[in-house]
């Protein structure tokens, strides 16, 4: 019996302020599957990788300033920069960036579903 294969996973990563649980929660309403990788809590730089093994990677950008300002966090910039330090190899691996400094979570999703129905 042939089962039709499972939609792709699709991971989301960045740092904390970026809009991660915002996109995910919107893409499956589309009927995404979607995790999010806690990897700018981890030390293990391939965390992402080994855990969810996911087969697309959007990684989201946000500055100290906006990260700090939407979750109200009492952070120092070393904080930030740490959570960019452990999130280096996913960025550098991820399949698509979006920053979202300058745009609104309907422009990120908007970014992440034009990105999505050219790959899929």
């Amino acid at each position: 019996m042939d089962s039709e294969p499972a939609s792709p996973l699709i991971g989301v990563v960045g740092p904390c302020g970026s809009g991660k649980s915002t996109l995910i929660s919107s893409l499956e309403k589309y009927g995404y599957r979607c995790r999010h990788i806690a990897q700018e809590h981890s030390y293990a730089q391939k965390m992402w990788q080994i855990i969810t093994k996911p087969d697309i990677l959007i990684y989201l950008e946000c500055s100290f300033e906006n990260s700090t300002q939407r979750r109200k966090l009492n952070w120092v910039p070393a904080d930030h920069e740490e959570q960019l330090r452990r999130l280096a190899h996913a960025r550098q691996n991820a399949d698509l960036t979006i920053d979202t400094n300058t745009l609104d979570p309907g422009g990120v999703l908007a970014q992440a579903l034009a990105y999505l129905k050219s790959r899929l």
